[in-house]
């Protein structure tokens, strides 16, 4: 159950835009919360002192912050990792750090110490600014720092967190397991699914085109919510709803939970 670590001091990576508002990934932080809160609360061999990172947490330290609000509700002595590529960002962030909050200096390479091992990293608005080709290579080097049985959550989201994509990857010995593809909203500017294409992670975002699976995936979707629109008279989760149980007939592998689906999360399972 080793875990690799890259010798590269210099952070391998590009300064994320920054700007986020306060409770943007709160969501993102309670669906982790719902879907594997045992993640959180591991502490059998390495789990027992393994971190959550939050990777290019943006102009200040709020969403970190917040997260460990979140999940140490559920683990008070959660380790949790701050990493920003821009100095002055961490500079602005250590007041806030203490023996279990770090902020440090780095990129996909983690600024890890020899002893630290990660059980969760939510990489949020960072990777959509990158070229395509960058995306396999940051997923491949991230995925040795977690262990076996970890997740990293991968997306991206409206500027208030109201609307978002995500990859949500499992690590096995040999890399990344695709686990889901999960689309997320609190139903407060409608529900509309051309809102999800324009927040799609960077595998997928230029890939809404005749002839690929995310393309036919969104056709059928649509096509779902238009056959189940006399669901909308009882409300839009309703119609949500029905709309993912319309996907799953066509033959879609999706998570038909209501408490899932009654909180605007739809799981595709990969």
């Amino acid at each position: 159950m080793g875990v690799h670590h890259t010798t590269s001091k210099k952070p391998i990576g590009l300064p994320t835009r920054g700007k986020t508002a306060s409770n943007r990934l709160r969501r993102v932080d309670n669906f982790i919360l719902r879907y594997e809160p045992s993640l959180l609360t591991r502490t059998d061999g390495l789990f027992q002192r393994s971190m959550f990172i939050d990777l290019g947490y943006g102009f200040d330290a709020r969403t970190t912050l917040e997260s460990a609000e979140r999940f140490r509700r559920v683990n008070p002595t959660l380790p949790i990792l701050g990493v920003e590529i821009d100095k002055e960002r961490v500079d602005a962030a250590l007041p806030y750090a203490d023996e279990i909050t770090h902020f440090r200096v780095g990129g996909f390479n983690l600024p890890l110490q020899p002893n630290e091992r990660v059980r969760l990293i939510r990489a949020f608005n960072v990777l959509r600014q990158y070229e395509e080709k960058d995306f396999i290579p940051a997923y491949e080097r991230l995925a040795q720092y977690v262990l076996p049985g970890g997740l990293m959550i991968e997306g991206t989201s409206n500027p208030f967190g109201s609307i978002w994509a995500a990859n949500l990857v499992r690590k096995v010995s040999d890399g990344w397991r695709n686990e889901a593809l999960v689309f997320s909203t609190n139903f407060h500017t409608g529900f509309d699914i051309t809102d999800f294409q324009a927040v799609l992670p960077k595998n997928y975002i230029h890939h809404v085109v005749q002839g690929e699976l995310i393309y036919d995936f969104f056709e059928a979707w649509k096509r779902s919510a238009v056959e189940t629109a006399s669901a909308k008279v009882f409300g839009l989760k309703q119609w949500f709803a029905a709309s993912a149980e319309g996907l799953a007939a066509k033959g879609y592998k999706i998570n038909l939970y209501k408490k899932w689906l009654a909180k605007g999360w739809l799981i595709w399972n990969k």
